[in-house]
């Protein structure tokens, strides 16, 4: 579900991939490359394009490079799949959040800032409001926010396997049934492909 010619086009000259566009280069052994090189080098190293669909998900930026099906002059079976399809396509941009490891999250990210703030307020009511004699009840109170970070962090955590089983599985089914469309006659792939992305700056 992801357009490769469009990938090799925003690795090349959209800046939101350098990093990305510096592996390519690296393993291409020049500074410039064309898009059809970058094909190649992806073709050879998935790395780099499993590289490029992780920056688009840390920046909320969709992986499914196809649009909905029209579904208006379809009938039966094949207007049920399409329209299955369509729905499918915005679960999965709902679920793609979770393709990313936890640890890489912005979930986690946001907890350890939380638990930041919670010892920098710590040490200020403690030092500051001259509340020593209060500081292990204080003490105690941070501690009670670390042990609630971890369950919410271990929760957070499961959330993320699970939803990226399910992505997982309905990508797979999705992709079968697109499948089924096309051999049918009934859609070309290459007509339902966005050519390029109007979420980048």
């Amino acid at each position: 579900m992801i357009n490769l010619d469009r990938v090799a086009f925003e690795i090349k000259t959209v800046g939101l991939y350098d990093l990305v566009l510096q592996d390519v280069r690296k393993d291409a052994g020049k500074n410039r490359v064309s898009e059809d090189e970058i094909k190649d080098i992806m073709s050879k190293n998935p790395q780099i394009l499993e590289d490029y669909m992780q920056t688009n998900v840390e920046y909320n930026l969709s992986n499914i490079h196809l649009k909905d099906i029209h579904t208006d002059d379809l009938k039966d079976e094949n207007k049920l799949k399409a329209q299955e399809i369509n729905a499918n396509f915005k679960e999965l941009k709902e679920l793609e959040k979770y393709t990313l490891d936890f640890e890489q999250s912005a979930t986690l990210v946001i907890i350890f800032s939380i638990e930041f703030f919670v010892l920098f307020s710590v040490q200020y009511f403690i030092i500051l409001l001259d509340l020593k004699e209060w500081q292990w009840w204080i003490y105690s109170l941070f501690a009670s926010t670390v042990l609630f970070a971890w369950l919410y962090a271990r929760k957070q955590s499961k959330l993320y396997a699970k939803n990226n089983t399910k992505y997982q599985e309905k990508h797979t089914y999705t992709v079968k049934l697109l499948k089924e469309l096309e051999e049918d006659g009934v859609i070309k792939k290459e007509d339902l492909m966005i050519s390029e992305s109007d979420e980048h700056i």
